[in-house]
Order: C-alpha cells, then sequence, then structure tokens
C-alpha cells in the first residue's frame, strides 16, 4: 500500500473545522492517521502528537463545560455540559516548566479585545516590553479574546503571532489561534471547569 503525504495543518484545520467532530472517529478506520497505543494504556496518539484524551479520566462531570490542555502535546480539548460538542485546538504552552502551571481551576471573566499588562516577572526578564498594551491592536500579545482562570495573570487567550501555536512559547498563558479562541469563547462560559496536566 503506497502511503500518501499527510499535511499537518490540513490535518488539523480538518478536524477543527465545523464537520470536523464528525470527522474524529473516521480516524480510527483503516488507512488512519492514529495509531493504537499498547493495551495497557488507554491513551492513543495521532500523527500530529495530539493524545486523545476522554474527560471522563479527569472530571467527574461535564457540568458547566471542561476544558483540558494537555501541556505535553500542546493541545487545548473542549467538551460541553451535554457533550454534544468535542473540540480539539493546537495550542502555545508555557516557555519552560518554571512558567507552567497544572492542575485544576476554572474559568472566571471573559473578555473581548482584553488589554495586557505584563507582570513584574515578565517585566524584570524583558526590561523593554512596553507595561500596558491596549485591547484590540495587532501588537497585544492576548489576541482578540481572553478568559481568565482562577490563577492569578493566567488565561487562555488568543494570538496574532501564530508562529508561537504548538510550541513552548508563553510565559505561563495557553495561546489559541484567534479563529479557535473565538469559537470557544462562544462554548465556554464562566465556570467552565479547567485542567492542565
Amino acid at each position: 500500500m503506497k502511503t500518501a503525504q499527510i499535511n499537518r495543518r490540513a490535518l488539523v484545520g480538518g478536524m477543527l473545522g465545523a464537520a470536523g467532530a464528525a470527522a474524529v472517529p473516521a480516524l480510527a478506520q483503516e488507512g488512519s492517521t492514529e495509531f493504537q497505543a499498547p493495551v495497557s494504556s488507554s491513551v492513543r496518539n495521532n500523527i500530529s502528537s495530539f493524545r486523545m484524551l476522554q474527560w471522563q479520566d479527569y472530571f467527574e462531570t461535564t457540568r458547566n463545560g471542561v476544558i483540558l490542555v494537555d501541556i505535553t502535546s500542546r493541545a487545548l480539548h473542549f467538551w460541553s455540559e451535554d457533550q454534544s460538542i468535542y473540540r480539539l485546538y493546537p495550542s502555545s504552552v508555557p516557555l519552560s516548566e518554571e512558567l507552567t502551571r497544572r492542575g485544576r481551576t476554572e474559568i472566571v471573566r471573559k473578555a473581548v479585545n482584553p488589554p495586557w499588562r505584563p507582570t513584574p516577572s515578565m517585566l524584570e526578564r524583558n526590561p523593554d516590553w512596553p507595561k500596558f498594551v491596549e485591547g484590540g491592536v495587532k501588537d497585544n500579545p492576548l489576541g482578540v479574546r481572553g478568559m481568565y482562570l482562577s490563577w492569578p495573570a493566567y488565561l487562555i487567550h488568543g494570538t496574532h503571532d501564530t508562529r508561537k501555536i504548538g510550541r513552548r512559547s508563553s510565559n505561563g498563558c495557553i495561546g489559541l489561534y484567534n479563529e479557535h479562541v473565538v469559537e470557544l469563547y462562544d462554548l465556554a462560559k464562566v465556570g467552565t471547569q479547567v485542567l492542565l496536566l
């Protein structure tokens, strides 16, 4: 059987589109880009290195919806409260373990075109950074939407710098393509459960 060249961006884009949620089960068919992990593990990986996780392994319920951020595979998973909606988004993750926070939190506030204020530790590491950037401008590192977590200074947000997605590139936050953060912003609500692992 001849192996076709697979374009990762096209594959991920196809999975993330409106029809993408319905297409995910097709990955388990013959000729799939997914492989089954050893029987002792319930985690499956696809060709893009995203681990295909199940909410039941990490949450008791999907009350208010759930977001699972997989730092290792640099992906954000979302399930709606009634589990009728599932989304998988590539993400940026913190630059280092020192900047990485793991554990349970929740969305406590949402903002369209959030303004950005670097933390004192960010300014210490990067003294040439501005102390404030208005929301809605191209050089704002929070992009077009921000979802604030219960941990101070931690957000799930968009980014205008698309090179950051899929990389260790943030100062602690989880970044998404702007078009993906707009979709997630509309799906998630204040009170959505979040787990970073």
